[in-house]
């Protein structure tokens, strides 16, 4: 349970109600740093534990994939994720409740999707990512956000993604993929494993988790464009703008000049170079 997650910390008594109502039983840890975060999970799984439930957000849910598959399990952990962080973006791709009593009943059933994750890797070392990850303005914005308060819920993302377009730099970008190379100047990168991010937008309506391929945009619209693209990309009606270009792929290469930064999954990680390849059913995501 990560209590650091969302606006303001769920009471440990609220999750064990919801999993009583919904007759789930487990062993509950309520770790007081990311580092006992991730020495808990090490310990589960070296008692044998499979099933993981993190009471949470997407940071948290990227935290115990970053965990558990560096420990070279004999089989793929099971992830559940009951909601508690401020966007929870990961279950909207699976219309999965977003309300902490709902989202409980799901663990009662035996049902499990297999799913892809992504690696990233580069000067800052390697990282797995299940959602969305990109480089550029969006994550120039990811990194801003994480100063505001998080009392503003979603909001803190569109804040901080209009406070650092005016300044950010536009970049000539290359990207190295195992069929073609494409060339652009660009504003920003998305690479989608998963729909949604930042709390609800739709960038990638036509990713799926199962397919083994990432879902990769180009957006190269100068910053003026931008504010009239961002309400597309909340709709996910963006893919039909010039300024937008969409591609698959299961191994990428990102090159840019100027060096941009990278976020995976709300987390600030680095910056490019990077690369990256899809791990199809790294996971079994709880639905």
């Amino acid at each position: 349970m990560n209590q650091a997650a969302g606006r303001k910390a769920i009471p440990v008594g609220h999750v064990q109600e919801a999993l009583r109502a919904a007759s789930v039983e487990v062993d509950m840890v309520v770790p007081g740093s990311s580092a006992e975060t991730e020495e808990a999970l090490k310990t589960a799984a070296s008692e044998g534990k499979t099933h993981f439930a993190l009471v949470g957000g997407d940071g948290t849910v990227n935290l115990a994939v970053n965990v558990l598959l560096n420990l070279d399990l004999d089989e793929p952990p099971t992830i559940a994720i009951l909601p508690a962080g401020t966007g929870c973006d990961l279950l909207r791709t699976f219309g999965l409740p977003q309300e902490l009593g709902a989202a409980a009943t799901h663990l009662a059933t035996a049902e499990t999707y297999a799913i892809d994750v992504v690696t990233l890797e580069g000067s800052w070392g390697r990282r797995y990512f299940v959602n969305v990850a990109q480089v550029g303005a969006g994550a120039a914005a990811v990194e801003t956000a994480s100063k505001i308060t998080r009392k503003l819920g979603v909001l803190r993302y569109p804040l901080a993604f209009g406070v650092r377009l005016p300044r950010f730099p536009m970049a000539n970008v290359t990207i190295t993929t195992e069929r073609r190379t494409y060339e652009s100047e660009a504003l920003a990168v998305i690479m989608a494993n998963a729909q949604f991010f930042a709390g609800g937008w739709n960038v990638a309506p036509r990713a799926t988790l199962v397919d083994g391929i990432l879902d990769i945009q180009i957006i190269n619209a100068n910053k003026t464009q931008a504010p009239v693209i961002v309400p597309k990309v909340i709709k996910g009606t963006h893919l039909g703008d010039p300024s937008v270009r969409r591609f698959t792929a299961a191994e990428f290469k990102i090159e840019t000049d100027p060096t941009w930064p990278l976020e995976a999954d709300g987390d600030l990680v680095g910056n490019t170079t990077v690369s990256g390849r899809v791990v199809p059913a790294a996971i079994h995501l709880k639905i």
